[in-house]
């Protein structure tokens, strides 16, 4: 082989592996809080391009009190710190079995889903509903007439789709495999559901949190980045009901817990997802148990060093 002929081959080869190059995935990287001037600005500064912003009664994206003025301040702040809003989030029992609440909570969740799209806010997080009183197959075909007969116009009027965090201490089904199985198979190719995946919680429920992404990473629209800690020396002494109410598990800033991160990332980068990825900061060693709505400085530490260690998977 000549010279010539190297040159032209090395030459060929560099050029294929261009063309097959991908890009870099480089989903929004983002943090969950309250809406305030002060955090949307500490989130901008940070480098973060996305929030998860509380939308509940009383926060202060509360849908009841919103008004025009309001509205253009928020999207001023939000425009002023080049800040995109994955989603919402709502903690509501949508089947509630006190026909009040339940008629309460109702109108508030279409009020939140006209904020977003007033907002161009794509999702809502939320709980899937619970009443107990009533087996598991009858609860989700009542979710499915609620959501169909309350939400789903309004949803498609301003291009909202209600997503299932998979919370546990909320009125949800929606916390495992066989819950999001159920619920989508109930609601079809509806195109108004999904999950705002958070594999914290499949964790500490001793799930395999990489697995149910595998097997759910196309109903997954947003997602929660948040760790989990289990204190196998508490576990192993105490068991899951501990009698002198002991804590095995902690929920930890991303890379603190039991989380294999790469492996995550790897299901999601594979499947091509290009949503926001938001921390969710609860860990009580950083200011997690602060009041709020500002963010503390502690809680500002948390925050900075999950973004440090999330920016060797997740670039800048």
């Amino acid at each position: 082989m000549t010279r010539r002929t190297l040159m032209g081959a090395l030459a060929v080869a560099t050029a294929a592996r261009a063309q097959g190059q991908t890009k870099e995935w480089k989903p929004k990287l983002g943090v969950l809080g309250p809406f305030t001037e002060a955090n949307v600005a500490f989130a901008h500064q940070e480098g973060f391009t996305n929030m998860i912003l509380g939308a509940d009664p009383q926060s202060p994206l509360d849908a009841n009190t919103m008004t025009d003025e309001k509205l253009q301040r928020v999207k001023a702040t939000l425009a002023r710190n080049q800040m995109h809003v994955s989603a919402f989030q709502v903690t509501q029992n949508h089947i509630s079995a006190d026909p009040t609440q339940r008629a309460g909570e109702n109108a508030y969740f279409v009020k939140a889903i006209e904020l977003a799209g007033k907002l161009g806010v794509p999702h809502i997080g939320t709980c899937s509903g619970k009443d107990a009183r009533k087996p598991f197959q009858a609860q989700v075909d009542e979710i499915v007439r609620t959501y169909n007969e309350r939400y789903f116009a309004v949803c498609e009027k301003n291009h909202v789709r209600i997503l299932w965090e998979p919370w546990p201490g909320g009125p949800n089904l929606a916390v495992s495999p066989i819950g999001f199985e159920t619920l989508f198979k109930g609601f079809g190719d509806s195109p108004h559901v999904g999950l705002q995946y958070d594999p914290s919680h499949l964790v500490w429920q001793m799930m395999d949190p990489i697995q149910t992404a595998r097997d759910f990473v196309d109903k997954i629209y947003d997602v929660h980045l948040k760790d989990t800690e289990i204190r196998w020396d508490v576990l192993r002494r105490c068991g899951i009901n501990p009698v002198n109410g002991a804590k095995w598990w902690n929920y930890r800033l991303p890379g603190l817990g039991s989380i294999q991160w790469p492996e995550f990332f790897s299901v999601l980068q594979r499947a091509g997802y290009t949503g926001a990825m938001s921390i969710e900061h609860e860990d009580n060693l950083y200011g997690a148990d602060h009041p709020g709505p500002e963010f503390t400085d502690d809680f500002k530490t948390g925050f900075r060093m999950a973004h440090r260690y999330l920016r060797q998977y997740v670039p800048d």
